[in-house]
């Protein structure tokens, strides 16, 4: 074994791996978004078509916006009974194997492979698949799918485009490369469905959603001299519009969208924890600022889990983001 396997391990090395194992499981994080998802079930219906045994790990459901993805229908929390001993357990955009959640069985450290392209990440496997330069997990998968020379058909590729998407704002991120745009050209020639991964994540929201939005507007605040824009949702919120976790989602960027706001914040203060979205129009880095309080992600994009109550919440994040510049 390649000394750097400890380390980042190359595509070759991970490619040698994909065609010597039989059986994968293939793990999203918690509250999974369209890059861990769609960069798991991109890889394992390439491998499946090369005839391997595949199955996908998810402790939460499958989101409403998210059910659309080929594949989507075969995601459970349950593990099969007779999985193989040496079966390859492959964690798509996590930092830390934490992040898939309690429900994840033990894994020996030899059945991991750990595909991501966040800064930070802890190389917990053992083949780390580290690509930071990429603008989604999906896009490290494309490297490995190409090295596999297996085809790229409609259902793959309408998963990798959903990763490229959802990471890069439907394009709007200042992640979105030339490069980025090439890649997401060649999928749609491949049949990737682009007006649907647009309809399903950016354009169709409950009306409970854009109820809750409108909440949470109400109640932003713009400190620091305009530079910093924050809002929260709380249960009282969610109930009183008959909403969920899955109606957040968009609200903090709304929030980052805002004139002169140079980072931003939604403060999601139910079941039982506070988690934490942040934002930056590109000068704050939110990674950084995140990692501090046990969180993490990209410069522009990041989250935490606060332990503690919601004033020092508030206070512990403010004070992160000055640290960063704000």
């Amino acid at each position: 074994m390649s000394s750097t396997l400890a380390a980042k391990a190359t595509t070759q090395e991970v490619v040698a791996e994909l065609r010597a194992r039989s059986s994968f499981m293939f793990v999203s994080h918690v509250k999974p978004d369209g890059d861990t998802l769609g960069a798991g079930l991109a890889l394992g219906l390439a491998l499946s078509a090369m005839g391997k045994r595949v199955g996908y790990f998810q402790q939460d459901p499958v989101p409403r916006n998210l059910r659309f993805l080929p594949g989507a229908e075969f995601v459970s929390r349950e593990v099969p009974a007779d999985l193989p001993a040496d079966t390859l357990w492959v964690f798509c955009d996590m930092s830390d194997a934490t992040r898939a959640g309690e429900f994840l069985p033990k894994i020996d450290r030899a059945n991991m492979l750990n595909i991501d392209h966040h800064l930070g990440n802890s190389r917990f496997a053992k083949l780390n698949y580290i690509l930071e330069k990429e603008a989604s997990t999906g896009a490290c998968v494309i490297h490995l799918l190409r090295a596999l020379d297996v085809p790229i058909d409609k259902d793959v590729a309408t998963n990798l485009l959903t990763t490229i998407m959802t990471d890069t704002g439907a394009f709007m991120h200042t992640n979105t490369t030339s490069g980025v745009l090439r890649t997401s050209a060649e999928l749609m020639d491949a049949g990737a469905d682009k007006p649907l991964i647009t309809e399903e994540i950016f354009a169709n929201k409950r009306f409970a959603a854009t109820k809750l939005l409108g909440m949470a507007l109400e109640r932003a605040q713009l400190d620091d001299n305009g530079r910093y824009c924050w809002t929260y949702v709380d249960e009282a919120m969610l109930a009183a519009c008959a909403a969920d976790g899955e109606d957040t989602e968009e609200i903090v960027q709304h929030l980052r969208a805002v004139e002169g706001v140079e980072a931003a914040a939604l403060f999601k203060n139910y079941d039982g924890a506070i988690r934490v979205s942040l934002r930056s129009s590109g000068r704050v880095n939110v990674q950084l600022a995140a990692a501090t309080l046990g969180g993490g992600g990209h410069f522009m994009a990041s989250g935490l889990t606060f332990n503690g109550g919601f004033p020092a919440a508030l206070d512990a994040v403010h004070q992160a983001l000055k640290a960063q510049g704000l």
